[in-house]
């Protein structure tokens, strides 16, 4: 259930992180240049107001005195930028935003292709709630990080920048005092981001266990229900609810002591160092500071120290995001991904002939699970796969459909490499069923094309007589157009199987590949599509994997395993004759004592 925990982050790690993320916003220089334009407008006009304010006090605010046509010209000028700097500032959020919503939208678009491409493997070790966490919560930290850290970064960065060269032409003596705050919040900032990226990341590893967890309860909550297990289950979950409760109390703990409360003591110093050098230089007549500047200076602090402000607050979001974007980044660099084949070729598979020729597989690379498999399937041909659990049948099955990489020997088919044919070749050869067909979201008919446009209506309904389908489906309120829900859970398991047999058959496939297909299906049916299945494997190069014997009699190699390894092979009756681990398999699931003879 836990995912693999990744090492904390270091301020390198992070920086890496921060210049891929940027890398994003590389197709959309033209739009960051003229939202970067209107919030250099906006903080001209933010900066001018103090003083045009300054002015006023120290020019015009005199007793008994009212110069109308300069006081009006200095109202109109104030009033006139604060309305333009309230059109502005919506043109320029605007502007961010949808360059953040497009930079967001497109790395969901990279994560979510990576993840088809990915191979079984990385599944096998990798809960699928974690997965749908990178994928949703992760890139929704992300997206915060853009629409609101980074506009928010850059506007408050040109914000003090602008404030400073104000300060810096007001007074060259009060604003290097005022530069003894800037070591003082670059310690704050450093010490928050050490801490907090620690309590981030458990806090979204802890996210992703929840909903891994939830995943894991939904798809089984057949057998929780059916067991009793919903008090394990809401213990287990509590545990885990706990666990992120915990690490969301460190975050705000560390939120609380070294974000708002912390900047504004730096705040309180930096006032009372101004007010303080007002009050030293008072006393000298010569040195003195006007009230207007002393005015601009105290507006400047405010407006410096509300943007510090708020990049502490958003430097949480952006803590959050750094380590979401590194979860995602190593989902995106996975190196697990689907065995690799060349693409370039254009080889076409004719006969369908199927080979392997000493093949030897393990999943975790130490203990095998196939040792030395070699037989031929000629085409037209049926090759059974029996032997009990654990045996090695599926494996066969899944290095067969390249749903894993072999490392020893080889297999071919019409006698070239696997690995030599294009994928789409492949996969437009080979038909699949498995023992528990997989129905998605949509109507009959198109889960049975699989929205393959050269496959037509007429197609449809032909594949679906063919395997007998057709007359449960004709019964259906709207027929081919009935809706499926997820994973067809209003069809009876013979009913998905017969829907995933005609999905199979309109595909038209050289090679078949049939795991254990009517293991699920009531005698009667198995009955009605066992003439179909007879009709399908014709022409076809088929591999059957079974458990009932009685559905492989009629094949022309019976393939017996057990630990991974051919024990046996033959057809029916030359397998009975040997008197062995097949022959056990068919007297125990026929009833017949090892004493009787069969006839």
């Amino acid at each position: 259930m836990n995912e693999e925990k990744q090492p904390v982050l270091t301020g390198r790690d992070q920086w890496n992180v921060l210049i891929r993320l940027l890398r994003y916003t590389a197709p959309f220089k033209k739009s960051i240049l003229i939202a970067f334009c209107l919030l250099l407008l906006m903080t001209i006009g933010d900066v001018i107001g103090p003083i045009l304010i300054k002015v006023f006090i120290d020019d015009f605010l005199t007793p008994r005195s009212f110069p109308f046509e300069p006081l009006m010209t200095l109202a109109a000028a104030y009033i006139t930028i604060q309305i333009g700097n309230i059109f502005i500032t919506y043109f320029q959020l605007m502007k961010f935003q949808e360059i953040a919503l497009k930079i967001i939208q497109q790395l969901r678009v990279d994560v979510f292709s990576r993840v088809q491409t990915l191979g079984m493997r990385y599944f096998d070790h990798t809960p699928a709630g974690s997965i749908v966490s990178r994928v949703t919560n992760d890139t929704e930290a992300i997206k915060e990080m853009f629409v609101s850290v980074l506009v928010g970064f850059i506007q408050s960065t040109v914000l003090v920048v602008g404030i400073f060269a104000a300060m810096f032409i007001l007074n060259v003596r009060l604003a290097l005092f005022c530069l003894v705050i800037l070591p003082i919040i670059f310690i704050i900032m450093k010490t928050y981001r050490k801490y907090s990226s620690v309590f981030y990341q458990d806090l979204r590893e802890r996210l992703s266990q929840l909903n891994a967890r939830l995943a894991e309860s939904i798809s089984g909550m057949t057998m929780i229900q059916a067991f009793r297990q919903e008090k394990r289950m809401q213990q287990e979950f509590g545990i885990t609810n706990q666990l992120h409760f915990n690490a969301g109390m460190k975050n705000i703990k560390i939120d609380g002591l070294l974000l708002r409360p912390a900047i504004d003591l730096v705040y309180a110093l930096a006032l009372l160092i101004v007010l303080s050098f007002f009050g030293i230089t008072s006393f000298n007549a010569a040195g003195g500071i006007e009230i207007g500047v002393l005015y601009a200076f105290i507006s400047y602090l405010d407006r410096f120290f509300e943007p510090i402000n708020q990049v502490m607050q958003r430097l949480s979001i952006f803590q959050q995001a750094i380590v979401a974007a590194s979860r995602v980044f190593k989902l995106l660099d996975e190196k697990e991904t689907a065995p690799n084949q060349l693409e370039t070729s254009n080889r076409s598979i004719a006969a369908g002939e199927i080979e392997f020729k000493q093949v030897t597989f393990s999943y975790d690379g130490k203990q095998d699970v196939l040792k030395n498999i070699s037989f031929k399937a000629k085409p037209g041909e049926t090759v059974a796969l029996v032997g009990h659990t654990g045996s090695g049948k599926s494996s066969i099955i899944n290095l067969l459909m390249r749903f894993y990489e072999f490392k020893h020997g080889e297999i071919l088919i019409d006698g070239a490499s696997i690995k030599n044919y294009h994928k789409d070749v492949l996969r437009e050869k080979i038909g699949l069923v498995l023992q528990d067909p997989f129905l998605f979201y949509g109507t009959v008919e198109s889960n049975i094309k699989l929205y393959d446009e050269t496959i037509s209506t007429e197609d449809v309904k032909s594949a679906a007589q063919f395997v007998q389908a057709h007359s449960f489906i004709e019964k259906l309120p709207d027929q081919y157009e009935h809706r499926v829900v997820e994973r067809g859970a209003t069809f009876s398991s013979g009913q998905r199987q017969l829907i995933a047999f005609a999905r199979t058959i309109a595909a038209n496939p050289k090679m078949l590949i049939l795991d254990e297909a009517t293991a699920n299906i009531d005698t009667e049916t198995e009955e009605a599509i066992q003439v179909a299945l007879d009709r399908m494997r014709k022409g076809r190069t088929t591999i059957a994997i079974a458990h009932r014997l009685s559905t492989i009699q009629d094949a022309e190699q019976i393939l017996v395993l057990h630990q991974g390894e051919i024990v046996e092979r033959g057809n029916h009756q030359e397998l009975l004759k040997l008197r062995g681990l097949y022959h056990k398999m068919y007297l125990l699931q026929n009833g017949i004592p090892d004493e009787q003879e069969i006839s």
